[in-house]
């Protein structure tokens, strides 16, 4: 059976999120899986703009469900990965439109011709969230090293384990060391020791992802970018591969040396 990857944001970080989720369905489809992406953010349709496929939609989620038209017929083939499939938001529909059972019926019927499902969760902890859940088999939190989002993140870690019994794993996104470093910044250990979960991966802040998100191509296209590494770590990770992850420069040549003659 396929598996089901939810991705959730925490605070203010709502399109990193997105870019998350696009980004690790390209790694996951180059890396040989067949993957689908699934936008449930009702009414705030962003995930076909970030993978470049706004152009090519016809029908969407709600219609599927509603019966307009079949589910292969509302799936958007990504012409340049083989094996990445979008099944579109509404933007005319809230989340009041789907209820869990229904998402849970879309997922297994997507769960019959995918290797991964990967659903982009809208953000907050209302009907959408609970929408998005439900199918879930696996729970990805993406934050940023802000305290106010690691207060958002650590809440909705309490709801999963209350709720759904799943341990969220946990992407930490635009993670700058120079301000690290500079202590203006939490560390990934400090994040760790707050939130208590399992890291899959760290992107590093980069303007990489800006650009490539201007323009509808996941920077995950592009091997030969630094930054693109994160995601296809993280999306090895995924596969169950032991992938070490990316080292960052988070102390300055004053402190190593420090450490380095046990001081």
């Amino acid at each position: 059976m396929a598996g089901v990857v939810l991705t959730i944001t925490s605070g203010k970080g709502g399109v990193g999120k997105t870019t998350t989720s696009a980004n690790l369905g390209t790694a996951l489809a180059m890396a040989g899986q067949r993957v689908v992406v699934v936008d449930a953010d009702l009414g705030l349709r962003n995930l076909d703009i970030i993978m470049g496929l706004e152009s090519r939609i016809v029908y969407n989620v709600v219609d599927v469900i509603e019966e307009r038209c079949p589910l292969h017929q509302a799936l958007v083939k990504d012409k340049r990965v083989d094996e990445l499939y979008l099944l579109p938001a509404s933007q005319t529909r809230d989340k009041t439109a789907i209820t869990p059972d229904q998402m849970m019926s879309v997922c297994q019927e997507l769960q019959q011709i995918a290797d991964y499902v990967l659903i982009d969760s809208p953000a907050g902890i209302e009907s959408g969230f609970r929408n998005a859940v439900a199918p879930a088999t696996e729970v990805l939190i993406v934050t940023t090293p802000e305290v106010s989002a690691l207060r958002d993140a650590d809440k909705v870690i309490y709801l999963l384990e209350r709720d759904v019994g799943i341990a969220p794993r946990l992407v930490i996104n635009r993670y700058n060391p120079r301000l690290v470093r500079r202590r203006d910044m939490l560390s990934s250990q400090d994040i760790l020791d707050i939130l208590s979960i399992d890291l899959i991966g760290i992107v590093p802040d980069d303007d990489s992802i800006v650009i490539s998100t201007n323009k509808g191509r996941p920077v995950a296209l592009d091997r030969e970018i630094y930054v693109s590494q994160a995601y296809h770590n993280i999306a090895q990770r995924i596969l169950g591969y032991n992938v070490p992850l990316m080292r960052f420069q988070e102390i300055g040549w004053r402190e190593r040396l420090r450490r380095a003659f046990g001081l």
